[in-house]
């Protein structure tokens, strides 16, 4: 076994840790940063540059939304992403 493949689960459980440690508002504004981030993936498909640079900026742009989207549902956590679906559900109108 590599020295690489001991160090891997250590480093993905610190990191995962730490986020995890961060604030619930830090998870809605990581995860609410993926938006401009998909956005732009496919809107830079408008501009007038090769083909070959459409590719490279698309998978940038839309690994950095996947990593936000991780990253913010990492930090939220479960009773987090509970929490931030709960507050966006419409409220029934009592009849």
């Amino acid at each position: 076994m590599h020295h690489d493949e001991k160090l891997s689960p250590q480093i993905f459980y610190k990191v995962k840790h730490w986020l995890q440690s961060l604030s619930f508002r830090t998870g809605v504004i990581v995860l609410l940063s993926c938006i401009p981030f998909y956005i732009l993936s496919f809107a830079q498909m408008l501009l007038p540059i090769s083909v070959a640079a459409k590719g490279a900026l698309w998978t940038i742009l839309f690994r950095l939304a996947k990593t936000c989207q991780y990253g913010g549902l990492t930090i939220l956590g479960v009773e987090g992403y509970k929490r931030l679906k709960n507050k966006f559900k419409r409220k029934k109108p009592i009849v």
